[in-house]
């Protein structure tokens, strides 16, 4: 069975972008327009892994993130922030708040594929 993994965007090119890239990985793709809607649909799916975004509308990133690993059954789950955000600070943030990765738009595929390779077992 094809892992799961959810992306989170408020840009639909970059949602299609990475559901495009993994689904031709063999990967199974949720998607989320913003941070409230990743945790609806996390809980209504068996999800793998979360790709997602830093600003979004309702909940961004980082604060989704807090809410995932406040729940014990996701505490585990590879979390990948894909962002245009590179500032230092915001890296340790997101690390802080248990991202396993950081991935500075515009991505390759190629390298998006490498990390999730990576983290994803």
């Amino acid at each position: 069975m094809a892992k799961v993994i959810m992306t989170a965007d408020d840009s639909a090119s970059v949602r299609q972008m990475v559901s495009f890239t993994l689904k031709q990985a063999g990967y199974d793709v949720v998607e989320a327009v913003d941070g409230e809607e990743a945790l609806a649909k996390l809980r209504a799916n068996k999800v793998n892994m979360l790709v997602t975004d830093l600003n979004m509308p309702k909940l961004d990133g980082i604060e989704l993130i807090r809410e995932i690993r406040n729940d014990s059954r996701y505490k585990f789950m590879p979390i990948i922030m894909l962002t245009t955000e590179s500032q230092i600070a915001k890296k340790q943030e997101g690390k802080a708040a248990g991202a396993t990765g950081w991935i500075v738009k515009p991505f390759r595929p190629e390298q998006l594929l490498a990390v999730i390779r990576k983290v994803l077992r």
